[in-house]
């Protein structure tokens, strides 16, 4: 347990029974929390995680009731509204609920959707952002989501809407056109009409892209595939998810940028993998 007086001097936040703070868990490693998810985690009475939670961070919270409320795709899961009620109800019981969420709250994990009740029902609420599996998972693969000389804009997309199916809100070819580097949360059961409508709207079939598998976990996997090539590669690879998926030329930055193999003794490959014409070691 990480002894809070021997960080530097800080008026730490109270958490005050009745409120219900959301936070982030980021996307696996425990190390990625945040100090002020450490320290609401210390203080809980209540804890009430999902499913990507790695549980080794539930360690941290030694005197809090733990509740499962993970919701999985093709899993039987908890209804979004009975979550929310839920938190309210523990609120005001005068609880100090800890709502742990997967990555960052606000970033396609519902964050928003149980604030929004929480508010409407005036109990008080705390927002602890959370590191984002699209781009702390990314970075744990050597992929930077923006580099100068790849790309000047990054989407951030969901495989998948509320009902399961990927969105129909979706404008394929304007983020097909207007985005260098694509980042796609929770693709894996729709990849093949992902990939299909990219390449239908004008994207190379050659494009990079890598799938990054548990991410940050001992189990992260990577596969580095085309985006003509992915659906049939994933498949053939038996990925499962939790996935992140990158699509552009970011992901050709791996091949210098694979610190995980290289702390594990690997030798990097020596290419310039951008193809800019000079020695990849004064890139």
């Amino acid at each position: 347990m990480i002894d809070f007086n021997l960080l530097p001097k800080k008026k730490w936040p109270i958490f005050s029974p009745g409120w219900v703070w959301l936070c982030g868990a980021g996307p696996g490693d425990p190390g990625l929390l945040t100090l002020h998810a450490l320290n609401g985690l210390t203080q809980a009475d209540v804890v009430v995680f999902d499913a990507l939670v790695n549980k080794e961070i539930l360690e941290w919270a030694p005197n809090a009731e733990l509740i499962y409320a993970g919701k999985r795709g093709g899993k039987p899961s908890a209804k979004q509204r009975d979550i929310s009620l839920h938190l309210i109800e523990l609120a005001k019981l005068g609880k100090r609920v800890l709502r742990l969420k997967g990555g960052d709250p606000f970033v396609f994990g519902r964050g928003g959707e149980e604030a929004q009740t929480l508010v409407q029902n005036f109990i008080p609420i705390r927002i602890i952002p959370g590191i984002s599996a699209g781009i702390g998972g990314l970075a744990y693969a050597g992929i930077p989501v923006t580099h100068r000389d790849v790309n000047q804009a990054v989407t951030f997309v969901t495989g998948h809407d509320q009902n399961g199916n990927t969105p129909s809100s979706l404008n394929w070819s304007a983020i097909s056109e207007g985005s260098q580097v694509i980042v796609v949360y929770m693709g894996m059961k729709h990849i093949d009409h992902i990939r299909m409508s990219l390449l239908n709207a004008g994207r190379d079939k050659n494009e990079p892209v890598a799938v990054v598998t548990s991410a940050t976990s001992l189990k992260q996997h990577v596969l580095e595939t085309t985006l003509e090539n992915c659906a049939q590669d994933i498949k053939a690879a038996h990925l499962t998810p939790p996935a992140i998926i990158c699509i552009g030329r970011a992901v050709l930055m791996r091949q210098v940028l694979d610190w995980q193999a290289q702390a594990a003794g690997e030798t990097p490959r020596n290419v310039d993998p951008l193809n800019r014409g000079r020695p990849a070691e004064s890139a």
